[in-house]
């Protein structure tokens, strides 16, 4: 398989990774350290004697770590290792929904934990959603459920912002600022 040296991978949020590796017969250095598809060490090696070992495999020689003295080359199909790129950098920027659970009457330290935690995941990017479970007769008392969120609000503005708030269902979504 050929491959330009450079390709660039368009990713559904309009960011375009280019990577400049060195593939092939783009390689210039006489020397390369060596690790065949099989992840083992084949030490120094010279560039042609192992273009003609990623050749009899089907597979590229592709540059993973450009040394100075002699660069690291690794035989492996080019192609996977894009498409494994591309996985990874959509993999890390999406964000997960985190969610907390909470009772009318919870208690300040169990409350004030939840909080904390919440504020670490807004931190981290992650959107949290606080929902209030009523039973039995907390039916009655959906004004305290209702407050109950409300100073959620009060309490994560500074790292978070809503995104919906329905008193009904008494769920509330936040997001990162």
């Amino acid at each position: 398989m050929r491959y330009p040296s450079s390709i660039s991978i368009e990713l559904k949020e309009e960011t375009t990774i280019a990577t400049k590796q060195l593939i092939n017969n783009r390689i210039r250095s006489p020397q390369v350290l060596l690790i065949d598809h099989e992840n083992n060490n084949r030490g120094v090696t010279d560039t042609r004697e192992a273009l003609k070992l990623a050749e009899e495999v089907g597979l590229d020689l592709v540059v993973v770590s450009d040394n100075k003295e002699t660069p690291v080359a690794k035989i492996l199909d080019y192609g996977k290792h894009l498409y494994q790129l591309k996985k990874r950098q959509r993999q890390t920027s999406k964000p997960t929904m985190k969610e907390v659970k909470l009772r009318p009457n919870v208690g300040e330290s169990d409350y004030g934990v939840r909080i904390n935690r919440a504020v670490e995941w807004l931190d981290k990017g992650d959107s949290v959603k606080f929902q209030v479970r009523l039973r039995g007769r907390e039916h009655q008392h959906r004004d305290r459920a209702t407050e109950l969120l409300e100073r959620v609000i009060t309490d994560l503005s500074e790292v978070g912002k809503v995104q919906s708030f329905d008193k009904r269902t008494l769920i509330l979504q936040m997001v990162p600022v």
